[in-house]
């Protein structure tokens, strides 16, 4: 009667990996699942501790790189009101709300008194010195343009009094002396009649 010999695990382990063998294993285990893509939760859930959910309100405008951005508002707003803030108003405005939230709620950390109406108060200011200043630059202007226009006319004036033709001197003493002794002239015909008797 032949004996069997048990065989030894490391035997039994090569015989099995033989390849044949390898193919129907893989053939018959099931396959492995894809690793599932880890994703971060918004800054938002991050910070209350909580799991971040795939129709998260907060995530599309606390990104999990801007974690002091939802920080702030959260400090001066609370989470509840930010998330009723924006589940009351349309997607369209609600990356605007949450602008004006955090910037809100910056200007109330530095100034907690006033908050964004001393920054607005502020900004009035500097427009209505502006607004000033612009006025009185304008007057300046304009009165510049008034002296420029009267000196190129005093010009104009005096290029047409030099280019007009000047008398000449012999000229306006006989013009004057006809004026004033008209006799002179009738005296002097009368001579000149009388030449040729004395000649």
């Amino acid at each position: 009667m032949e004996h069997c010999e048990p065989i030894p695990k490391a035997a039994a382990a090569t015989t099995t990996s033989s390849p044949n063998s390898s193919i129907l294993l893989s053939s018959l285990s099931p396959p492995f699942p894809p690793p599932a893509v880890v994703i971060s939760p918004c800054a938002a859930c991050k910070m209350l501790r909580r799991r971040c959910a795939n129709q998260c309100v907060l995530a599309p405008y606390f990104p999990p790189t801007e974690p002091a951005k939802f920080t702030i508002a959260h400090r001066v707003f609370g989470a509840s009101n930010i998330i009723k803030f924006l589940q009351e108003l349309p997607e369209s405005q609600r990356a605007d709300a949450v602008s004006s939230m955090v910037y809100e709620a910056n200007a109330r950390i530095r100034d907690p008194v006033y908050g964004c109406t001393g920054a607005i108060c502020q900004l009035q200011k500097q427009i209505n010195e502006l607004q000033a200043q612009l006025a009185k630059a304008k007057a300046e202007v304009t009165n510049m343009q008034l002296q420029q226009a009267n000196l190129a006319a005093m010009l104009c004036m005096e290029m047409a009094q030099s280019t007009s033709p000047q008398p000449n001197p012999q000229q306006s003493m006989d013009i004057l002396i006809t004026n004033n002794n008209p006799s002179l002239i009738e005296d002097n015909n009368f001579g000149s009649l009388w030449e040729p008797l004395w000649a």
